[in-house]
């Protein structure tokens, strides 16, 4: 799995005219899901995102973690995160899971960042969506179960 997790003072999400998930400050997580993930990648990516310390302490130090600072996330399906353009300019996606693979891991992640207590919304799986991300810093963190 492959996470695009991003420090946000806000973000939303819809789909044509309706708000499906919107955050106030916390994270946006952008998540992609390889061919060959399984639950074990989705539980220790939650856990992984859950405790990233990059929000500022006292000192101004990344030093504290969404579960710290009483953040919100957002979670977003985004197949397109697996896409290789290695072999010419058209991406091919062969590597990111099939929709029916990856909508179960993609809520078994948004599950276990629930279970560790945080309040998350998510996009919807399989539509167009218009993402919108105010990321504060900016601060952008690449995630990878395979690294």
């Amino acid at each position: 799995m492959r996470a695009v997790v991003q420090r946000v003072r806000r973000a939303e999400v819809r789909v044509g005219d309706e708000v499906v998930g919107g955050i106030g400050g916390g994270l946006c997580v952008l998540l992609g899901v390889a061919a060959g993930d399984g639950p074990a990648q989705a539980q220790a990516l939650g856990h992984k995102v859950a405790t990233l310390r990059i929000f500022d302490d006292e000192a101004g130090r990344l030093n504290r973690s969404v579960l710290d600072t009483g953040g919100e996330v957002l979670v977003v399906s985004q197949f397109t995160l697996y896409g290789d353009t290695s072999r010419g300019r058209r991406p091919s996606f062969v590597r990111a899971a099939p929709a029916e693979v990856a909508e179960p891991l993609c809520e078994a992640f948004a599950a276990r960042l629930r279970e560790l207590g945080l309040r998350v919304a998510t996009g919807r799986f399989r539509a167009a969506m218009l993402v919108e991300i105010h990321n504060d810093g900016p601060v952008t963190i690449l995630l990878d179960t395979d690294a």
